[in-house]
């Protein structure tokens, strides 16, 4: 089973994205609630096992998943920052810089589809909230699973729409209405969040996405729901 994002073309994403850069974290912050903060603290409990781990961090935007891992895991090593977008690349390498991290942590460009390092190379793959971005979904995943070591594992950590009926009425409300226009407002682009609010409702979620992961390669996929199910964490195992 595989799934491609629809329009807009790749090129534009990574437009769009070094455009509303420079605000991209305060929105965050705003339109969630501070509870993409909360999510991605989850994500470094979700790690492996085991000391010492190198981790690689996709459409890493501009690095505050990492800098999560930093901070929530004493047992990372050294991880790895990609995206395709310049614009948020260069606020990410401020943070590390600021945090004196360097030594730690960098920030490379990179394609979730054709990640440009060998086999077998991360204790884990992390993305938050770039899933959705790629042209090819599924080959995203399988270029996860290929960089991964034997019991590796890869953390995805996306927005889903939740399964209680009163809850997600009001959650389409709140994507469809109020989020493009405080979007708009404060970033000055429209169309960005008009984009999030239709790829978050066409996006396959749940156990349709953890099929898509196992379709990969993944021996076991299994979603965390967050928050009533407005995001999941989705942990998928590569086999030994």
């Amino acid at each position: 089973m595989a799934t491609t994002t629809p329009e807009p073309p790749r090129a534009k994403v990574w437009e769009m994205f070094n455009r509303i850069a420079p605000r991209y974290d305060l929105l965050n912050r705003l339109l969630s609630f501070r509870l993409d903060v909360t999510w991605r603290k989850r994500m470094a409990a979700h790690l492996p096992p085991g000391a010492d781990l190198l981790v690689l961090d996709l459409a890493t935007g501009t690095g505050d998943q990492l800098l999560a891992l930093e901070q929530g895991c004493s047992r990372l090593r050294h991880g790895i920052g990609m995206d395709m977008a310049e614009g948020m690349l260069d606020i990410g390498r401020v943070k590390i810089h600021e945090r004196e991290l360097g030594a730690k942590l960098e920030m490379r460009t990179g394609d979730a589809t054709m990640i440009p390092l060998p086999d077998g190379t991360f204790d884990a793959v992390t993305m938050s909230f770039g899933i959705r971005n790629v042209v090819d979904v599924s080959q995203a995943l399988r270029e996860i699973h290929r960089v991964l070591k034997p019991g590796g594992r890869g953390l995805i950590l996306e927005f889903s729409l939740p399964r209680n009926p009163i809850i997600r009425t009001g959650h389409l409300f709140y994507l469809r209405r109020v989020l493009p226009a405080v979007g708009a407002l404060i970033s000055g682009d429209g169309y960005a969040y008009r984009y999030l609010n239709q790829t978050i409702e066409t996006f396959p979620y749940g156990e349709a996405f953890c099929t898509l992961m196992k379709d990969a390669g993944f021996a076991a996929a299994v979603p965390h729901p967050q928050t009533f199910g407005v995001a999941t964490i989705y942990q998928g195992d590569k086999a030994p």
